[in-house]
């Protein structure tokens, strides 16, 4: 019996010890959570962290975010790697991503000429101005979001990611803290990252969400909640600065602002089972154009606890890990088009700005350029845009919600000053939906030695035909050719070479316009011009007033075709450009006796492009003519000077001054080489060359060898009152040199 009790135990210890055995096998290995901090571009370091996570084969198995780290992290949740992500990040121009800046093809042509007259442009309600909510709607950021993330687009619950992914937004109405972890990943991921004042608030839910660093920058127990065993956690957020460092009231307000994260962080370094914090006290906020360095940082950080690191690669880290392989799309196919939200402006409207219909397949290139048009309105508060899996799985139905703009009325501001119209001060009112809920009227009062305006209106249709009105008045006082005005043997007889005259011009267009395919816009109509030319140099018999050269009324049919893909219009890298245009005059009252019918019919072609990030080239050619009645000169071509938007047939030509060769017909090639010495800063070198006289098509003289040359050397600064230029110009002909200066947009 005794015998038979000591094999009982024994075999009851064995069991026991069996099953302890067991028990420790089937242990689950412990789930690693991985806590990025926000810290704006410090955030970077994020990426040279996953990378060594990445090389030692360290397996994630959810990650949680705020603002930058909330990014990041999203972006590797997704399914890339940190090789990847900072391929990536070096490619981005933060620049553009931040400020909104959308690209200038993206603007119609009346939105170009708007942002690039205007120094400031503000909300102007009530007789009241008012100041934007933010710099940047985030319009570009979204985008940039969005295709990165379209492979995981169909995922809603942001645990079915290839890793298990949230993200902390700020409830600006509450204080409250919001966990982000279902729904739109993109716009989750912007409403944990908008920085205030930057970044406008994102709407989730009807929730009024902000950057997730204003209440928690560091979600570790959030994140410890969701069972993970280890947290490896990446601190980028700025320490206390002493008061050498606090010299300004933003840094004072960061450092208040500072007060309860560094606090918060007491406690929760003490969680943080691997705590990685880069040496990035150098960089701030807004270092990105210093990502490479604070990526390095990141690296260099995330190896020096490489031992704690090694610690978590197990057995599992080399088993397979399921995820999706971000790829990129080159086209995508649009099965329906949903617009949610317009009140004031209709679906052919959105349409025609986003140029895309139902069931075509577009480049994912031209889909974002459409995405690019309809935000270049600023209609707009807010344009939120989800690409959902059609129902047959063959493409994406396109969702769009829509936050009209309620301001309307905008007050601009611009400066310029040249040779030609002196110095002149600019005041704009815009008024949108006037009369019809997509219409737009301008206003420009330009104030200085030469006093002008510029009115339009134009009712925007999308797709179909708009319809649109404009009228000018414009003056400038100038020592001109005489030949523009005097025919030979009044020359002969004056002795005259050069002619004081005061020129205005006042000129109104009713017209039609059209886009076709994406980029040309064709537009006729019937314009009025008034165009008087006086000068005190020669007097009128026997009277002390000016002498009149020109007082006429003229009525004409025109047609204008045009394309302009110029990435900027003064300093072009890339781009073509065309503008033709057609006047037929058909009738003319005041000085002409014995009217008879003209044309005049000239165009402008350009091409930009860039050999290096630096240097950058473009190549122009010009050309026009006139047929019929030849007693009007003072419609004809005159070249000299240096410019834009130059009125009638004035066209620029370094080597020369303003006005200074004319005739009824001329062709010209120019190449300007652009050096960018630095961000903004230009030095640029031009040729021009041409033949101008009357009748050159006719006589052969176009395809000569040039009579007239000019080359001009300038050195400019891209600001944001439009370029500051100043060019040296040199004529070989005339064996004498003329400068040029300009400030500021011209208009």
């Amino acid at each position: 019996m005794k015998q038979k009790t000591i094999i009982l135990i024994l075999s009851l210890l064995v069991l026991f010890s069996a099953k302890a055995q067991n028990d420790t096998l089937v242990k689950p290995e412990p789930k690693i959570g991985l806590v990025l901090s926000g810290g704006g571009a410090k955030g970077l370091a994020h990426i040279g962290v996953l990378k060594v996570i990445d090389s030692l084969g360290v397996k994630i198995d959810y990650i949680a975010g705020t603002s930058m780290g909330a990014i990041i992290g999203s972006l590797y949740a997704s399914g890339y790697t940190g090789k990847q992500l900072d391929s990536i990040f070096q490619e981005i121009d933060f620049d553009n991503i931040i400020t909104d800046n959308l690209p200038r093809a993206s603007k119609a042509f009346y939105e170009r000429d708007n942002s690039e007259k205007y120094a400031v442009k503000l909300p102007f309600e009530d007789f009241k101005l008012k100041l934007p909510s933010a710099l940047s709607k985030g319009y570009n950021t979204y985008s940039l979001l969005l295709k990165l993330t379209l492979h995981v687009n169909d995922v809603k619950d942001f645990s079915e990611l290839p890793i298990p992914f949230f993200c902390i937004a700020t409830n600006i109405e509450t204080g409250k803290p919001v966990i982000l972890d279902k729904g739109n990943l993109t716009q989750s991921v912007m409403a944990s990252g908008a920085l205030p004042s930057l970044f406008q608030p994102v709407f989730i839910d009807d929730d009024m969400l902000i950057d997730g660093g204003v209440v928690n920058n560091y979600p570790i127990d959030e994140l410890r909640a969701k069972g993970m065993d280890i947290i490896i956690g990446v601190d980028v957020q700025d320490g206390l600065a002493d008061r050498n460092a606090l010299t300004s009231a933003p840094d004072v307000l960061i450092q208040i602002n500072n007060f309860r994260t560094i606090n918060d962080m007491k406690t929760k370094v003490k969680k943080t089972d691997v705590y990685i914090k880069p040496d990035i006290t150098d960089f701030s906020v807004v270092s990105f154009s210093e990502g490479i360095q604070i990526i390095k940082k990141g690296k260099e950080a995330a190896l020096s606890q490489m031992e704690m690191l090694k610690n978590l690669v197990s057995d599992k880290s080399n088993q397979h890990i399921s995820r999706i392989i971000p790829t990129a799309r080159d086209s995508i196919t649009i099965k329906n088009i949903v617009v949610e939200g317009n009140k004031n402006y209709t679906r052919s409207y959105v349409l025609g700005k986003l140029k895309i219909k139902d069931n075509e397949k577009i480049s994912y290139k031209n889909f974002a350029k459409g995405i690019d048009n309809l935000v270049a309105t600023n209609n707009f508060d807010s344009f939120e845009y989800q690409l959902k899996n059609a129902e047959d799985g063959e493409g994406y139905d396109l969702v769009t919600t829509l936050k009209e703009s309620e301001i309307n009325t905008f007050l601009k501001l611009g400066l310029h000053y040249d040779d030609l119209y002196k110095s002149a001060a600019l005041v704009n009112l815009t008024k949108k939906r006037l009369l019809f809920s997509n219409d737009l009227a301008s206003l420009d009062i330009i104030l200085g030695d030469n006093v002008r305006y510029n009115f339009e209106y134009l009712i925007d249709k999308g797709f179909y035909w708009s319809v649109g009105l404009r009228s000018r008045y414009n003056q400038f006082h100038k020592n001109i050719n005489a030949q523009l005005l005097l025919d030979d043997e009044q020359i002969m007889s004056t002795g005259l070479n050069k002619i004081d005259a005061k020129l205005a011009d006042q000129t109104n267009q009713i017209y039609l316009q059209t886009l076709f395919r994406r980029d040309f816009a064709l537009s006729m109509g019937v314009e009025h011009k008034r165009l008087k030319v006086a000068s005190e140099t020669i007097l009128q018999p026997n009277q002390n007033d000016q002498f009149i050269f020109e007082n006429t009324d003229y009525l004409s049919l025109f047609g204008n075709l045009k394309l302009d893909t110029y990435d900027n219009k003064y300093f072009p890298k890339k781009g073509v450009y065309f503008n033709g245009d057609l006047h037929i005059y058909v009738h003319a009252s005041g000085f002409v006796e014995n009217f008879n019918q003209f044309s005049i019919a000239k165009a402008d072609m350009g091409y930009a492009f860039s050999l290096t990030d630096k240097l950058a080239f473009n190549l122009q050619t010009h050309g026009g003519f006139k047929v019929g009645e030849e007693t009007t000169k003072t419609l004809d071509f005159a070249l000299g000077g240096y410019g834009n938007n130059l009125i009638n047939n004035f066209i620029p030509f370094v080597g020369y001054d303003f006005i200074s060769l004319t005739g009824n017909s001329y062709v010209k090639a120019s190449v300007t080489a652009d050096f960018e010495i630095f961000k903004k800063h230009h030095i640029t070198a031009e040729g021009n060359w041409a033949n101008i006289d009357d009748n050159i098509f006719e006589s052969g003289e176009w395809f000569t060898l040039p009579d007239y040359r000019g080359y001009a050397l300038g050195y400019a600064i891209d600001s944001f009152i439009g370029p500051i230029q100043a060019k040296f110009s040199y004529s070989p002909e005339q064996k004498q040199s003329v400068w040029f200066f300009n400030i500021g947009f011209w208009f």
